[in-house]
């Protein structure tokens, strides 16, 4: 099989060419022992998300879970397409940390092909949310019951990853490969066109595409339009990336604030830049360091983005209480009334810090997310910390403490936590054949291309 590279030689060999994110350095951001221990406390607790916390008969991510015993019962087993792609790549860091054995991961993934292979689709493309118990949609809108390209990528992801990991294995762990490798191919990103030059997020045997969401801009769905110019299947042109998402140039707009400046105009957001999921949810699998294209550097993207969100925490012209640099990030999460899209800026900033925000930064800012990660759990862990890790979001100046988790959040801790110690994930996603085809026609720069 072509896409083969052997993992464990990656992760014995690490990624040479760019040298800020090995092993070495990871321990060089530690000072001691006790430090790199909490670390790995902190990354196991939240796998425990996706592994004890999982939906039975899929195997996947549930939406949220509550321990505060403000729960919808109705909801308890809805399982969410986006999140169960965290989930797998938390999965694959799971059985290389040792949080549980590789043999108990590969009889989950089993379980998650199996569901995925029966479950509702549309166009090969999975809607948000299923009910896990029989894989048949749950709207998660009146008009969004059909598929959703963009949560469908994410899985996607997580799938070639699958493929990567397992794919010189034994026959059992070769079969695996096969059947992942099989999902992300169905996908038909063609279809997603809707004839025109740009991906639309939605379509609906029911309402067609009413819900007319084209994707173009920056946010977080980077990702899917480097797979569908990946896909050998069913992809598309370049040009679709280029006049849809990248808008013929227009994606781009430089801007400075709190002495970081940004390259690209983040849609819908304020001049400090958008929420801080937009730097993790497309780059768990695609590895930032050193990539380029004409319209950005996106490691530098990623890292300035997450110190404008620092910065303005500890800047606090809001006057929040709790807010400064050992206690960080502003991402959309709970908030105290509902959910709410958290960046900086004096209409976005609640006054409620997502522990995702810094942890998923931890590649980008490293010395910043520790600070955090050890106020957090050495001094707030009584509050702030439970049986799948930090919880989504709090507020101090609410007085506000829910314990309530999110799979689109907690997923990513897990997975950049890993990618700053090792860069497990992004060995995995970036040794696939497709991505490098697909990076080489969009004319990107990356050391994996080199």
């Amino acid at each position: 099989m072509k896409y083969i590279i052997l993992p464990m030689v990656l992760f014995a060999i690490g990624f040479n060419s760019v040298k800020n994110l090995t092993e070495e350095n990871f321990s060089q951001t530690k000072p001691n022992l006790d430090d790199t221990l909490m670390y790995q406390q902190v990354q196991a607790a939240t796998f425990q998300y996706f592994w004890n916390g999982a939906e039975p008969n899929s195997g996947l991510a549930r939406e949220r879970i509550h321990l505060d015993g403000v729960y919808n019962q109705n909801d308890q087993n809805v399982v969410t397409s986006g999140g169960s792609g965290f989930g797998i790549m938390a999965l694959l860091v799971g059985a290389h940390r040792g949080f549980v054995t590789r043999a108990e991961v590969i009889e989950r993934l089993e379980k998650i092909m199996g569901f995925l292979e029966k479950a509702d689709r549309f166009h090969g493309a999975w809607p948000h949310w299923w009910h896990g118990e029989t894989g048949k949609v749950k709207p998660f809108s009146k008009k969004d019951d059909g598929g959703d390209l963009v949560e469908s990528s994410f899985l996607a992801q997580g799938l070639l990853c699958v493929r990567q990991y397992f794919a010189t294995g034994t026959r059992r762990e070769r079969k695996l490969a096969e059947r992942a490798d099989k999902l992300w191919k169905e996908i038909d990103f063609d279809f997603y066109r809707n004839g025109k030059n740009v991906l639309y997020w939605h379509w609906s045997p029911q309402y067609g595409w009413e819900m007319n969401f084209p994707v173009s801009g920056y946010n977080e769905c980077l990702i899917m339009y480097i797979l569908a110019v990946a896909s050998p299947t069913h992809g598309v042109d370049p040009v679709v990336y280029h006049e849809g998402w990248a808008k013929n140039g227009g994606i781009k707009k430089e801007i400075k604030a709190l002495g970081y400046d940004l390259q690209l105009s983040h849609n819908g957001a304020t001049e400090y830049g958008g929420p801080l999921f937009w730097a993790h949810y497309s780059y768990l699998g695609l590895d930032p360091r050193g990539l380029k294209d004409k319209y950005a550097d996106y490691w530098k993207e990623n890292v300035h983005q997450s110190l404008i969100n620092y910065q303005w925490c500890v800047n606090n012209p809001l006057g929040f209480k709790g807010y400064g640099k050992n206690s960080w990030g502003l991402t959309s999460s709970y908030s105290v009334k509902g959910y709410a899209g958290h960046a900086p800026g004096e209409k976005r900033d609640r006054g409620v810090i997502a522990p995702t925000a810094a942890l998923s930064s931890m590649p980008y800012t490293p010395k910043e997310s520790m600070q955090a990660l050890k106020h957090w759990y050495t001094e707030k862990k009584s509050l702030l910390f439970g049986e799948y890790g930090f919880y989504d979001a709090f507020s101090e100046t609410a007085n506000w403490y829910p314990q309530r988790y999110l799979a689109i959040d907690q997923g990513p801790i897990v997975v950049m936590m890993e990618n700053h110690r090792s860069g497990l994930i992004w060995n995995l996603f970036m040794s696939a054949p497709e991505i490098k085809t697909a990076l080489k026609k969009l004319e990107f720069e990356s050391p994996w291309l080199k």
